[in-house]
């Protein structure tokens, strides 16, 4: 009982929020989970890093933007910090999060091709959308860099060589705007971050995340369906094994 008390865990944040696949998350939601994940000592747990330690990057999906695995490694372990394994289910790694951002980072979203990006540029309020001179490909390029920079200049260590309570404290930093960061706050960045974060867990596995659906599973979402109509007079709850689009085309 007294683990349950601790804070907020994945599975109440589960049940309560309802995200649905790719919401716009805005913000603090999501920020109470990192370093849920971390024990008293600050250590890392189990669940939470096993499959972090364990991740191959040469698996059989391709990175289209990070040109090396260094970087790589260190969304990998931030994007998991935010979001863990636990009983419920794989974390970030295992969803393949890292590959759709580093998917998504390639492409328009990246370049921001979509979005005006001339100036004047100013601080923009927290209600506002995307107010930065940088593209998002040179914001999560800067903000990996100081992830790295953090953690040489805090414990003399790789970010990814740090424990969980560590990443905790870099990742909060970041959250509370404490790391200065050019073109951008790194308060901003955390919202980026975590909001491609929980996109890449939610979206269809199409876009290289939600691995096996399994970010859907965890949520009782029954993805893209052809029709309800054998179900849908049924007063019972129905579990339906969820679908991707790419089922769809078959």
């Amino acid at each position: 009982m007294a683990e349950e008390q601790k804070g907020l865990s994945r599975r109440d944040f589960l049940k309560t929020t309802g995200i649905a696949t790719g919401a716009l998350v805005g913000g603090g939601l999501i920020g109470g989970l990192v370093g849920y994940n971390v024990n008293k000592d600050g250590a890392k747990t189990k669940s939470g890093t096993q499959n972090a330690e364990n991740h191959d990057v040469t698996s059989v999906k391709g990175l289209m933007f990070f040109t090396n695995h260094a970087d790589f490694n260190v969304l990998s372990q931030a994007v998991e910090r935010i979001f863990p394994e636990d009983d419920l289910g794989p974390g970030a790694i295992g969803l393949g999060v890292p590959y759709f951002i580093d998917n998504q980072l390639a492409g328009s979203y990246g370049n921001n091709t979509r979005e005006y990006m001339q100036g004047p540029f100013f601080a923009g309020e927290a209600t506002q959308g995307y107010q930065s001179r940088l593209t998002r490909a040179e914001m999560f390029r800067q903000g990996i860099a100081k992830f790295e920079e953090e953690a040489q200049k805090r414990y003399q260590k790789p970010f990814v060589e740090l424990d969980g309570g560590q990443m905790d404290e870099i990742l909060t930093a970041f959250q509370k705007n404490e790391v200065e960061m050019k073109g951008v706050s790194s308060e901003f960045f955390f919202r980026v971050l975590r909001q491609a974060t929980l996109e890449g867990a939610y979206a269809d596995p199409i876009y290289n995340g939600n691995n096996n659906m399994d970010g859907w599973r965890m949520k009782g979402f029954p993805g893209h369906q052809f029709a309800y109509i054998n179900m849908i007079e049924d007063e019972k709850f129905q579990k339906i094994e969820p679908k991707s689009i790419s089922t769809m085309q078959h």
